[in-house]
Order: structure tokens, then C-alpha cells, then sequence
């Protein structure tokens, strides 16, 4: 309990640290409260501040479970930011992730255990699969008994379908890819359901359907990951005959134990018990609620007060509390809240990229000296302090486990010039640094030009457009090279919980591609993708995690990335959340499990 107390008077800025800033921000607070009038609508509490709160600790829904409940009924509020897609193959948010667990089933997915939400379990499937020995093959067997809400069974074919109406890139637009990435023929690609003229329509050639329940996957390369992908909602069944193409996510058809009943910019999302769905064809869900409504497009600080106030159950997002919900967790009231608590490592990771094909950073002693100059604890604070993200000096983040030790260290002035010396810039460069344009990112960007001009490289800071960043600007190489962008601040969030999933993207010289490209300090190094294809070809476990030690120490040795930090988030239970178990996978409360009485 300490530590989370401690963490969460962390998250206040330096000058709200003291007595006198603590009051000055509480009254500031007072102001956001009206806000609450803005969510009240969500029914149970109307804003009411007495609505009785379910006893805890801090901490209590990480390894456990808040408020044990097996009790049924009722309706579960739930509140989020904006919603991409309610269609499962054309969401990418966490969030979205979270909320679709309650309407569509995958081969395996994510247990609902406490402290193993990170872990994969069988879902529509009888078991994890069956791999080929040459790791190419996987095979799955699905469950009896498991039907749509129309009534029709689930078969084998329609998870396939499924999964090829990612690969139609024009209709199907914003989800993941690694279906198309791990499935396709790149010499004949398949080009998606809508545009297969064949008259059997066999489909996407590499999943084979040999009868209703059987599914086989012939991967391009052996991949450990594909389990991972087949968690993903995008990889749930899907009726042909009910796909009405970029349309779908208007009325998606449910294979879990909710189905969505109306859709409202006023009244939110509705989901209602599907009856189709037989609890015991599925060890994940628990479907406890009669209802679940989710609000949508609030801000955080409107969710943080939804939830403080009583008016919501459980907010999606992963974002976290914000600053003024932090000061009311610090005021009169604060220890009932802070029980509330639960701290969370995100799995992502804050860091400097610099591409090696920018000037002066094809030489390794320039980016090293970069390297050398950087204060993290100074960086900390800029990223909002202890409790909002942890220090890192190494391609691993906490959230993985497993990985080498961080040793932590300060700034070294004097390697720095060293270095510098080495790549014939004793007096220092210039450079430019982009950024995402905003507050967080130019205080950040504000200690790391006063710490490398400390050494004599001069950074001109570029905001660019955060909605354009990753797409157009930093994730295209032209660009940038063309703009001399010699280090970029980014944000590597893995998709998987799995090592692979934070460093290949990052480091894997063959996933450089001229749009949407994550390998942003432009690696190409055949030594350090012989190592990537050794740690895939290990498959999981002990021998897979320290041969993806090798690739991160190898990665470290180019100098091309400095990590800086690992987020932390703060997640708030709402007051009447029974069952609340933190998913580690989605950085929020399991809503496949949440219950309120």
C-alpha cells in the first residue's frame, strides 16, 4: 500500500509536491467537477458521491481479484474515448480489444486469470494448436456446441473468413495485418473475400478447412507468434452471409455471451445478453451483467469523474487517472480512493531512435555520444515522475520479465566527448529532433536539448502533426532523411506480450518499409536478423527468451535506439466493480469477468 501511495504523490508535478500545492490544485479540482454533470447520465449513481464503495487495497486487482463476486444481474457502465470500429477485423485500440472480448470469440485468447492475464488459453478452440515440427504448420480443433447469436453454428470456415477479410485492403481499413504478413503469398497475394471470383471460392490457400471443426494455418515463415495473432479480434469468426464488407462494424454478429443491441452518440454503446451463447462452451467469461453500456468519445478527465463520482463502473481506455483525479486521490477523501488503485506497468516503451541513414548518425561513436549525454532521471520527471513511468536503459521493458539487468545508469559528459572525438565531431553537430506536437512531448523535448547541447550537439526541435506522425513522418524513411530528422522521440507499444513483439518491429532489418515503417533507426544488420530468425525458430520458453536477450544486447551494441522510459499507468475501479481483475494485455479491468453485485 505504500508504494502505491507513494507512486501516486509521485504523479503530482514538483510545485503540487508540498502542502501549499496540494491545496492549490484541490481547489483547481473542485472547478473539474462539474464535469460529472456531463457523465451523469449514465444512470445508478446520478453523480452521487455516496454510493457505497467495494472495499480493497491498492493493488488488489493485479495478482487478485477486486471484490469476489459470483452474483448475477444488473448493468455494467462502462466508459471509454473514441471508438474506432466495432468491427473486429478494423479495430486497433486496447480498448476496443477489451470491450469485444464480450461479443466475439477467438481460437484462444487471453485468460482471465489474475496474474496471468498475460497468458494465452483456448477459447473456441479445444486446446493452444498443434505445431508442425518445422514450426510452419498449426492446427486447431473447435469446440461443439459453439453458435452465432443467429443461431448458426461456428464453424471452421467462418473463422476463416474471418481472417481473409483483413487481406482486403480497400474495404477493411485500420486493423492489424499480421494475418496478411504471416499468411500471404507474396508472389500471388490474395486480395480479400470481396473481390475472390473463383466459384468455389476456396479462399485464402494457405488456411485449409477440411471439415467443420478442423482449421489448418501454412505459415511463409515459422512464427511462435501466430497464437498471439489468433488472439487478436481480428481473427474472430465471422458469417459470411451476415458481412456487409466496410459496413460490418453497423451490426457486427456476436459469437460471446453479449451481443451489441443499439449503437447511440447520446446514450452509448448497449450490449445484451446473447442467448445463444453456452457458458459451457467457454472457461473465459464469466458474462455476470444482464447489460452492458458503454459511454464513448469522453475525455479523461470526464471518465476519471464518471468513476470517482459513481456513475461508471470501469473506464477501457488504458489511459489511466489523469493530473486533477490524482490531486483528488491526494485530498480529504483520498485513502477510501487510493484502495481503489491499481498500478500498472503498460509493456511500452519511450525512446530515441537515430536513423543510421540521417548525417552524422551513420557513424556509431555519434549516436553513442547521444547515448552517453542522457540524463533518464531528469527525463523521468518529464514524463510525469516515478509514478508515470519507469526508467529504462535497455531494449526490455519490465512488463516482459526475464530480461537482462538494467543497469540504470547516469549521464557520462565525458564518454559523451569521447565519442564524439571517435566520429571526428569534437566541437559537436547539429541536428533535429522530431517530435509529436504537444505539451508532454515539448517538455521532454525542452531537457533534451539542454542536455545534449551540454555537449556541444545542437537540437533543433520539429513538433509535427501527432495524427500524421507515425503514418507519413517518422515511419516514412524518405521523409524522413529528406528532412534531416536525426533522432525521433517515439513509442514502441507491443502488440503481444512477448519479447518479439517489442523488438522485432524495431529491429529486424527486412520490416523497413517506405510507409507505416517501425524500424525507425533504419537497422539493417544481417547479423541481428540471423538472431531474430534463431529466437523465432526457439519458439517460447526459457531457450526463445535468451536467444531474444542475444538480439536485444546485439541491437544495443548499434547504438541506433536509446531507451528511456516504460509508461506506468493508474487504473481507478469504480465503485461498485465486483470482480475486478486487471488484463494486463489491454492495461484496464477485464470486462470478460466485471461484474457489479
Amino acid at each position: 500500500m505504500n508504494e502505491t501511495l507513494e507512486r501516486l504523490t509521485r504523479r503530482l508535478p514538483s510545485w503540487a509536491q508540498g502542502r501549499q500545492g496540494r491545496a492549490v490544485l484541490a481547489a483547481a479540482v473542485l472547478v473539474v467537477v462539474v464535469l460529472v454533470l456531463a457523465v451523469s447520465c449514465l444512470g445508478g449513481a446520478g453523480g452521487r458521491t455516496d454510493v457505497p464503495a467495494v472495499e480493497g487495497e491498492p493493488d488488489g486487482g493485479v495478482t487478485g481479484v477486486r471484490a469476489p463476486s459470483e452474483t448475477a444481474g444488473g448493468t455494467l457502465r462502462v466508459v471509454a474515448g473514441e471508438v474506432d470500429s466495432l468491427d473486429p477485423q478494423r479495430s486497433y485500440t486496447p480498448g476496443m480489444w477489451n470491450l469485444m472480448r464480450l461479443y466475439t470469440r477467438t481460437l484462444v485468447t487471453y485468460s482471465s486469470e489474475p496474474g496471468r492475464t498475460d497468458e494465452l488459453v483456448p477459447d473456441l478452440a479445444t486446446d493452444l494448436g498443434t505445431v508442425s515440427e518445422d514450426g510452419l504448420s498449426w492446427t486447431f480443433t473447435l469446440r461443439e456446441g459453439v453458435r452465432f447469436e443467429n443461431e448458426l453454428p461456428i464453424t471452421s470456415r467462418d473463422v476463416k473468413y474471418g481472417i481473409e477479410r483483413s487481406f482486403a485492403a480497400e474495404v477493411i481499413v485500420g486493423g492489424p495485418t499480421y494475418v496478411v504478413e504471416l499468411l500471404d503469398d507474396r508472389a500471388n497475394p490474395y486480395a480479400g473475400p470481396y473481390q475472390d471470383e473463383a466459384p468455389d471460392r476456396l479462399g485464402l490457400a494457405s488456411v485449409e478447412t477440411p471439415d467443420d471443426r478442423t482449421i489448418v494455418f501454412r505459415l511463409r515463415t515459422a512464427s511462435p507468434q501466430l497464437p498471439y495473432v489468433l488472439a487478436l479480434p481480428s481473427s474472430s469468426p465471422v458469417p459470411a452471409e451476415a458481412d456487409t464488407g466496410g459496413d460490418y462494424g453497423i451490426d457486427p454478429v456476436s459469437s460471446g455471451p453479449y451481443a451489441i443491441t443499439s449503437v447511440d452518440v447520446a446514450t452509448g454503446i448497449q450490449l445484451d445478453r446473447n442467448p445463444q451463447w453456452d457458458p459451457a462452451t467457454d472457461d473465459v467469461r464469466t458474462a455476470l451483467p444482464d447489460r452492458v453500456v458503454v459511454r464513448y468519445g469522453l475525455s479523461g478527465v470526464e471518465r476519471d469523474q464518471a468513476l470517482l463520482a459513481g456513475s461508471a463502473d470501469v473506464d477501457i481506455s488504458g489511459s489511466g487517472v489523469q493530473a486533477p483525479t490524482t490531486a483528488r486521490l491526494e485530498g480529504e477523501d483520498g485513502e477510501e480512493l487510493r484502495a481503489r488503485v491499481d498500478d500498472v506497468a503498460t509493456g511500452a516503451m519511450r525512446l530515441l531512435a537515430l536513423p543510421t541513414d540521417v548525417a552524422p548518425f551513420e557513424d556509431v561513436s555519434c549516436r553513442a555520444a547521444v547515448a552517453a549525454a542522457v540524463d533518464r532521471r531528469e527525463l523521468q520527471e518529464a514524463f510525469g515522475g516515478a509514478g508515470n513511468a519507469d526508467r529504462v536503459s535497455r531494449l526490455w521493458t519490465g512488463a516482459l520479465g526475464g530480461g537482462p539487468e538494467d543497469p540504470d545508469p547516469g549521464p557520462d559528459p565525458d564518454a559523451a566527448r569521447r565519442h564524439l572525438e571517435e566520429c571526428g565531431r569534437p566541437e559537436g553537430f547539429a541536428t533535429v529532433l522530431a517530435v509529436p506536437d504537444g505539451p508532454a512531448s515539448a517538455d521532454v523535448a525542452d531537457v533534451l536539448v539542454r542536455q545534449l547541447g551540454a555537449v556541444g550537439i545542437e537540437v533543433e526541435v520539429r513538433p509535427l502533426d501527432p495524427a500524421t506522425y507515425y503514418a507519413r513522418d517518422v515511419g516514412n524513411p524518405d521523409s524522413v532523411a529528406a528532412n534531416g530528422y536525426g533522432i525521433l522521440l517515439v513509442t514502441r507499444t507491443p502488440d503481444f506480450p512477448t519479447p518479439e513483439s517489442l523488438l522485432g518491429p524495431l529491429v529486424d532489418g527486412r520490416s523497413i518499409r517506405s510507409v507505416g515503417n517501425t524500424n525507425f533507426a533504419r537497422l539493417a544488420d544481417p547479423a541481428i536478423d540471423t538472431l531474430i530468425d534463431t529466437a523465432r525458430a526457439a519458439g517460447i520458453g526459457d531457450p526463445a527468451r535468451d536467444a531474444w536477450r542475444a538480439v536485444s544486447a546485439a541491437a544495443e551494441e548499434t547504438a541506433g535506439y536509446v531507451p528511456l522510459a516504460e509508461p506506468r499507468v493508474q487504473l481507478v475501479a469504480g465503485q461498485r466493480l465486483r470482480n475486478g481483475v486487471v488484463m494486463e494485455a489491454y492495461n484496464g479491468y477485464d470486462l470478460a469477468t466485471a461484474g457489479i453485485r
